[in-house]
């Protein structure tokens, strides 16, 4: 039994050694029976368990355990692994194998290790100033054209259209043209079916829709490498198609395109869940819109440059309290290998281990008014994400740490410079955009939002 100590004990947790508190199966029945509501509101369902059990309570399910750790102690555990407990490979694999193999995400140890610093020679600074330069243009002439007068803007089909774009250009280095529309719904597939219960091959379902658009990615993303190899085009994919480590480590045309087309879905359905909520929550605050517009003006010019992008401080803040409450991954899985103890329960190996973004955003015990849109919690007078080092973790943590952090940031950060400089954002004071949590946070609404020209 592994030992884990922890700073606190919230919850009024048991001696060391005592059973789990168990979720009734009615509880869990409720849940299964009803889907949609569990992928809008998946806070509130956590919220109920946690008021109820405590920080770490078991669901039974048929040949599995499930217990979900709640809070910022945790978070640290399971992120850090610091004794190497937790596979993230296994639940992923579970849940979304068949879909996105051999991604990032999917993998453990030094499979893990070894592709990832081989991604990682894609994501340096100079790369990323190229990227930002590439990004300028594109995100000039979507945000130009989005204006309608009099009219709101659907902002979710709209800026999913632009990430989808800067995906394409640059991580791949294409122009989709009239692929963009089959690209988006091969992806709207691939993300649906990750979720679906029924994972059948059967015409009609939506696991098989996403099988259908593997294959096309597939497809796709192989004759791009073809057409790469040799040559010295900046994208993401001709990077790792000509990478080499100083060990002589390298990719297949295989990994290439498991890795790819993960990331391509997650770097353009992260980014536009949070660009979308970012921009709701603008509208509904203007002095936060104004405070961006003056440091966009301080900068100047008609482009963000990547060296610019630490300019914008305000942007920064409201980005981390955008994070903070629309995470776009709401719950981390991971399967223990080993048996542990935490808070005096053991838990055993086995069990599918769940911690929670969303919850932990949400808990008054580390957050002042958490329901409250308030970024300048995150600035130097307050900084109440460090009041623990894992109640803040919209990109995950330890071996797993988001790599295109940095990535999402400019891209987020460049597309509201070139949106606020142009238009003020506005929504019906009685407002409020409905929100799906799971699989990724998105508004169910499309978002409509009116853009008034400066």
């Amino acid at each position: 039994m592994t030992g884990i100590s922890t700073t606190s004990d919230p919850g009024g947790a048991g001696l060391r050694g005592q059973p789990m508190p168990r979720v009734p199966f009615r509880v869990l029945l409720d849940r299964i029976m009803n889907p949609e509501r569990e992928r809008a509101d998946m806070h509130g369902g956590l919220r109920e368990i946690y008021n109820e059990f405590g920080p770490v309570s078991c669901q039974s399910l048929p040949m599995l355990k499930m217990v979900n750790l709640l809070g910022p102690d945790a978070n640290r555990l399971v992120l850090l692994d610091q004794e190497r407990i937790f596979s993230a490979r296994k639940p992923w694999m579970a849940i979304m194998g068949r879909i996105f193999p051999n991604g990032l995400l999917l993998m453990d140890g030094e499979q893990h290790k070894t592709d990832r610093r081989i991604m990682h020679t894609a994501f340096k600074r100079p790369v990323l100033r190229d990227y930002a330069t590439a990004m300028n243009p594109m995100i000039s002439e979507a945000v130009e054209d989005w204006f309608r007068e009099g009219e709101a803007v659907q902002m979710f089909p709209a800026v999913k259209r632009l990430t989808l774009d800067m995906a394409a250009r640059v991580f791949v280095g294409a122009e989709l043209g009239p692929v963009t529309d089959e690209m988006k719904t091969a992806f709207e597939d691939l993300v649906s079916a990750s979720m679906s219960r029924l994972r059948l091959p059967l015409p009609g379902l939506e696991f098989n829709r996403g099988l259908k658009a593997r294959r096309f990615m597939v497809d796709f993303l192989s004759k791009m490498i073809e057409s790469k190899r040799g040559g010295e085009d900046p994208d993401l994919l001709a990077r790792l198609e000509r990478t080499i480590t100083p060990e002589g480590e390298r990719f297949e045309t295989d990994q290439i395109v498991d890795h790819m087309s993960f990331l391509m879905m997650a770097a353009h359905d992260t980014t536009t869940s949070t660009l979308c909520s970012m921009i709701y929550e603008l509208a509904k605050a203007p002095a936060w819109q104004e405070r961006i517009r003056e440091e966009i003006q301080s900068i100047g010019g008609d482009d963000l440059a990547f060296d610019d992008v630490p300019r914008m401080e305000n942007t920064a803040l409201v980005l981390k309290e955008t994070l903070r409450r629309y995470p776009p991954l709401p719950v981390i899985p991971r399967i223990a290998e080993k048996d542990f103890e935490l808070y005096g329960y053991d838990i055993p190996a086995g069990a599918l281990v769940v911690i929670s973004p969303i919850f932990t955003h949400h808990m008054p015990d580390w957050w002042d008014d958490p329901w409250r849109f308030d970024p300048d919690r995150f600035g130097p007078e307050r900084a109440e994400h460090e009041r623990h080092s894992h109640s803040f973790i919209p990109f995950g943590g330890g071996p797993h740490m988001c790599l295109g952090k940095r990535f999402a940031e400019t891209q987020v950060s460049t597309v509201l410079f070139h949106l606020l400089r142009r238009y003020r954002l506005r929504v019906p004071d009685d407002y409020t955009m409905p929100v799906q949590q799971a699989p990724i946070s998105k508004p169910r609404d499309g978002l409509p939002v009116w853009l008034e020209r400066l």
